[in-house]
């Protein structure tokens, strides 16, 4: 059985039946997109929020249409149950629960519940991150090397080359070794060293900063970064310096596999023989800083403005965090932490059992949570992109949502997720 990805997209390439963990950004950035060279550095930075930007009102035609679509987009994706919500101010906003929960029971899915949110860690271990600069206790700027002891080339690798997925460190998840560690037993604790010994056998694909490739081994570096820097365990400082001052009051870093309730039963068919199994309580130690975190709908919603306009950053800060360089795909970059794509900020999710994409519009200042209880792809794209690109579609058709799926070819021996989704 196996757990893998997280990311702005994690997509799940697999390798006969068995699929390896990818906690990506979309599995189209964690495969393709490695092949587009671009430069690296603020300088070539690109604008973070397209121009186009065009919002519809949440009157009762517009809310009946995305029922409508949205019911479609369940039945035809099969994804057992969906949360949606859509906040655009002063036009109205949309939240609806969709299908089931649980699938023995017949629950209703409801929109109180909990969710694994695979790579939108991220997120979260990112903004860490820019909060300890804001401390002046790191720099982007450093290299890897000043925190963390063995790192291949360390010394030429920045803080800031690994939040923006240019470092050319392999993803630990594309490791056939840890796919077949973590397949073999889900519930197995990996811890972050562990991890990054898969990751560190094999040889770099690109000098840092040459190009962007999203690998869950960046983010577990920067982890351990901020846990050197702060003194305090990673969940300590995500606690008392984020989710605190953020009031996320229903998000948490879990220690274990723990999961509070109330959530639902996430399923995924990432398993050694193909068949779907309930992944609710597999342990997400293997995502760790890279995608094990739990949050709800209403806390995302707040996340998703938090994140996008940096209130908890320093605006010099935040204006590096959004300084979004090529990735290879059209409509699609990615800052610290955080892609940009169609003009919506902020990341998504997935890991065996769950997606997630929460972004948000900053010209009109809407929102957008998805939220679904599976991993399982619908013809090679994530089902949370399906179901981002149809309420876009309709709500703000000058910016719809759209992640493409990994090309075949660059299925490896791993699948990939949010971006290869860790998380």
């Amino acid at each position: 059985m196996s757990r893998t990805h997280t990311g702005i997209r994690s997509t799940t390439q697999r390798r006969g039946r068995t699929a390896a963990v990818a906690l990506a950004v979309s599995g189209l950035l964690a495969a393709a997109a490695c092949t587009a060279p671009s430069p690296s550095g603020p300088q070539a930075a690109s604008p973070a929020v397209t121009p186009t930007d065009s919002v519809r009102a949440l009157d009762p035609g517009m809310t009946q249409q995305l029922d409508k679509a949205i019911d479609q987009v369940v039945r035809r994706t099969g994804v057992p149950g969906a949360i949606v919500g859509v906040w655009l101010p002063g036009k109205g906003e949309y939240v609806r629960a969709f299908g089931v929960a649980d699938k023995s029971s017949g629950k209703a899915m409801s929109d109180d519940l909990r969710m694994r949110i695979g790579s939108e860690t991220k997120t979260f271990t990112v903004t860490a991150l820019l909060r300890l600069v804001d401390e002046g206790k790191l720099g982007l700027d450093d290299p890897v090397s000043d925190y963390v002891d063995g790192v291949p080339n360390g010394e030429h690798i920045t803080l800031r080359q690994l939040a923006e997925m240019r470092s050319g460190l392999f993803s630990y998840t594309n490791d056939p070794e840890f796919d077949k560690a973590f397949m073999s037993d889900p519930d197995r604790v990996f811890t972050p060293q562990q991890l990054l010994d898969y990751a560190f056998q094999h040889p770099a694909g690109f000098q840092p900063g040459q190009k962007f490739q999203y690998s869950n081994t960046n983010t577990i570096l920067l982890g351990l970064v901020i846990e050197k820097a702060s003194g305090q365990s990673l969940r300590e400082y995500l606690d008392r310096s984020v989710l605190g001052p953020a009031g996320l009051d229903n998000t948490l870093f879990p220690e274990g596999a723990e999961f509070p309730e109330p959530h639902a039963q996430g399923y995924t068919n990432q398993t050694p023989d193909g068949k779907e199994a309930n992944a609710t309580d597999w342990d997400p130690s293997w995502a760790w800083a890279a995608g094990a975190m739990i949050s709800d709908l209403p806390d995302l919603r707040d996340w998703a403005r938090i994140v996008a306009t940096g209130t908890l950053l320093k605006p010099a800060t935040q204006a590096q965090r959004l300084r979004t360089l090529p990735t290879g795909f059209p409509g699609t970059g990615y800052g610290l932490g955080i892609f940009e794509n169609h003009g919506w900020l902020g990341h998504n999710g997935s890991l065996p059992g769950y997606q997630s994409v929460t972004v948000y519009l900053p010209k009109s200042k809407a929102t957008m949570v998805i939220l679904t209880n599976t991993d399982n792809p619908y013809e090679g794209n994530e089902n949370s992109t399906v179901f981002a690109k149809a309420v876009t579609g309709i709500v703000t058709p000058g910016n719809v949502y759209d992640l493409p799926a990994a090309p075949a070819s660059s299925a490896s021996p791993q699948p990939s997720g949010a971006a290869s989704s860790a998380g």
